[in-house]
């Protein structure tokens, strides 16, 4: 399949699955933007093997449009680069998306940026729509793939999102230029909703499923869904995830994604559930969990701090902090699974990523 505006090889790799962590914004002690540290961060998940960044989603924090702020355009110019260099030196072409947000007018207009930066696809976040009906959404993802290839994004309503039901996705998944979708619900029944209605919408073999669950990364990885449509049983898989938590130990995550898309992975599906237990059980320490997702931020910034990616944990919002007793929870994951981190990988290559 073809869609307009993006590479085959790039459409390819993304219909394949792809390890594709969202960027951190990287602040210094005044919350202002840290550049050398932002292109580090870039340089981390490229280098780690990762199939592309998410630029400008919730993890850059949607703070960054507010005109007393404006750094929506400089971190998608700052990734652009990093990009370039790394097509450069690498030969190869990682997937570039830019997050979208807002009503029509304002998602039309990013997403020309994101034309105009080079950028292959947006994932576009339907938040601004909480009352909207399903028609109206519909027209909305229409004009902005008239623009720009979509991936549709599901978040979950503690986060901001709204609950979409099965008719929208069906309805969303027959928009010509979507070309995959993340699911980030956290919740089993609405990750059913998608993967049905894109099956029923007949154009399963076009879209790509990513996981966004940082709560059942891997078992979302390793299941193979069956719905009818009429007559005929089809099957889909999730193909690959674009996730906060990949923001952090992104190596590790390469290599698990590298493991998973193995030929004799049937055989090790014990093993990856287990090991999905484990990676909950991090991200529930990262993401905060215990406080309804309030560190979530934080948390992730620790993370970096700790592997010298980040010089502090600052937020645009200086009332963002890590949770009473998120620290630790963050110290006893370390400890408990020591061999799910890449900060030998980190350790190896700071001083050049930071030059």
């Amino acid at each position: 399949m073809i869609f307009s505006g993006i590479p085959l090889k790039v459409s390819e790799a993304i219909q394949k699955g792809a390890v594709i962590p969202a960027l951190p914004l990287a602040l210094n002690d005044k919350r202002k933007l840290d550049e050398r540290r932002q292109r580090a961060l870039a340089r981390y998940y490229l280098y780690s093997g990762a199939g592309g960044i998410a630029v400008g989603v919730h993890t850059t924090q949607f703070e960054i449009r507010q005109p007393k702020i404006a750094l929506y355009e400089p971190v998608l110019q700052i990734a652009r680069e990093e990009f370039d260099d790394f097509t450069l030196k690498t030969g190869k072409m990682p997937v570039r998306i830019a997050g979208v947000i807002g009503k029509t007018n304002q998602a039309g207009a990013e997403a020309q940026m994101a034309v105009s930066h080079g950028y292959h696809a947006v994932l576009l976040s339907l938040a601004a729509f909480s009352d909207a009906s399903n028609s109206v959404i519909i027209d909305h993802c229409k004009a902005v793939a008239e623009i720009i290839p979509v991936i549709g994004f599901y978040l979950q309503p503690v986060v901001g999102g709204r609950k979409l039901d099965f008719h929208f996705w069906k309805s969303f998944a027959g928009i010509e230029n979507v070309i995959a979708i993340k699911m980030a619900p956290f919740n089993r029944y609405q990750t059913i909703d998608v993967i049905r209605g894109v099956i029923e919408s007949g154009r399963s073999e076009n879209i790509a499923l990513y996981t966004g669950n940082d709560d059942n990364i891997v078992a979302d990885l390793v299941t193979e869904y069956q719905f009818f449509m009429g007559q005929q049983l089809i099957s889909k898989r999730i193909v690959g995830g674009l996730l906060g938590h990949w923001a952090v130990w992104t190596g590790s995550a390469v290599k698990l994604m590298e493991k998973i898309h193995q030929p004799d992975m049937k055989n090790y599906i014990s093993q990856y559930l287990s090991l999905g237990a484990q990676i909950t059980d991090c991200n529930a320490a990262f993401f905060d969990v215990a406080n309804n997702f309030a560190g979530c931020i934080a948390g992730i910034h620790e993370v970096l701090r700790r592997q010298g990616l980040l010089e502090g944990i600052w937020t645009l919002n200086e009332h963002d902090s890590l949770s009473p007793g998120q620290k630790e929870e963050i110290d006893r994951v370390y400890k408990a699974y020591p061999e799910l981190n890449d900060d030998d990988f980190v350790s190896e290559n700071l001083d050049k990523w930071l030059s």
